[in-house]
């Protein structure tokens, strides 16, 4: 199942029975590459974590705007946008929801988003960070 379709999947859930109770956190992730997505979804699933996914702005604001997600984590280099730009977007939304900018490439300024996180960062690392800053949201 792709992404999309792991979408299109809650979007159903979402109308047959309204927001779903969940005691796990739900994360977005915005990832345009499937493969990545694949892997770390698997890595925030086995560490407690529900996980929807989007592979483009227009997807992930959509998803944001009818989800209640703790955190979302974004890729900075996607199709037709920056993961920088795409946090200013989600801020108008969902100001309080924090932004992961996850990118093997430091830019130049994180913008909007809360926190950069580098993808060669051990992967303890980086759970720790998703865990800090759900945490901090829940709080």
């Amino acid at each position: 199942m792709c992404h999309s379709q792991t979408f299109m999947w809650y979007e159903d859930l979402l109308r047959k029975f309204g927001p779903i109770p969940s005691v796990k956190p739900l994360l977005l992730c915005i990832e345009d590459d499937s493969t990545s997505f694949f892997l770390r979804k698997s890595v925030l699933e086995q560490n407690g974590y529900n996980v929807i996914g989007a592979s483009t702005a227009q997807e992930a604001l959509k998803v944001l705007s009818e989800a209640p997600v703790c955190a979302t984590i974004t890729d900075h280099f996607l199709r037709g946008t920056t993961g920088v730009r795409l946090a200013s977007e989600m801020k108008r939304i969902k100001p309080d929801v924090p932004i992961i900018l996850y990118s093997g490439t430091v830019p130049k300024t994180r913008g909007k988003a809360d926190v950069f996180v580098n993808k060669n960062e051990p992967a303890a690392s980086f759970l720790r960070i998703v865990a800090e800053v759900v945490e901090r949201y829940r709080s």
